[in-house]
């Protein structure tokens, strides 16, 4: 099982000059808003108050970096999570969504020490334009060193039939950690599929 031994926020940034070195491993976050994010990395590092969800959707301007140090099997894996702006958002003014997209733009083509993106869809809505969208870029984007990685949310919504099916097209995840099979997903196998992906675990 994967321990979580320390996990903490870093820094805000808008712009690549203000976020921290390319020191580590990082995995970025992405997803419409309201699809769990923070949730979800309040999960993965076991700390139920590191990332902060907006009460308004797209209100989250900056891009929000956490480390986490995990150990599994008596290894060390340090790896900093980095947690981009909501997009889909409906209450920002155009202008202001431009320049999101540039600015994560040239963050997502410039940072080389991001070596997986997780992409976050809510397990009702899975055939959105939007989130077509995003995998499209993300399959263009990605380089040699990095990989994409489906996640569903809110799969408590789902009855078991539904669950089982989506499982086919990535993993699941719950905040009722007892209604997903481990190997369809949940916080534990995520974890590992992460080592496995960004540090080349086999296990």
């Amino acid at each position: 099982m994967v321990k979580v031994q320390q996990s903490k926020f870093i820094v805000s940034a808008k712009k690549l000059t203000q976020c921290p070195p390319e020191d580590i491993a990082e995995i970025a976050f992405l997803g419409r808003s309201n699809v769990g994010k923070s949730t979800f990395i309040n999960l993965l590092s076991n700390h139920l108050k590191l990332a902060k969800s907006s009460s308004t959707p797209g209100k989250t301007q900056l891009i929000n970096f956490f480390e986490s140090i995990w150990i599994f099997k008596e290894e060390q894996y340090k790896m900093r999570f980095v947690d981009l702006p909501g997009f889909g958002y409906a209450k920002v003014a155009k202008t202001l969504k431009e320049e999101w997209k540039k600015d994560l733009w040239e963050f997502l083509n410039c940072r080389s020490a991001i070596k997986l993106f997780i992409h976050l869809v809510d397990s009702r809505h899975t055939q959105l334009e939007i989130d077509l969208q995003v995998s499209q870029m993300l399959e263009k984007l990605c380089r040699g060193d990095q990989s994409v990685l489906r996640i569903y949310t809110k799969c408590d919504k789902l009855n078991s039939n539904q669950r089982a099916l989506l499982s086919k097209q990535g993993l699941l995840l719950s905040t009722n950690q007892n209604l997903i099979k481990s190997q369809h997903g949940g916080v534990e196998t995520i974890r590992l599929e992460i080592l496995k992906k960004v540090f080349g675990y086999e296990g």
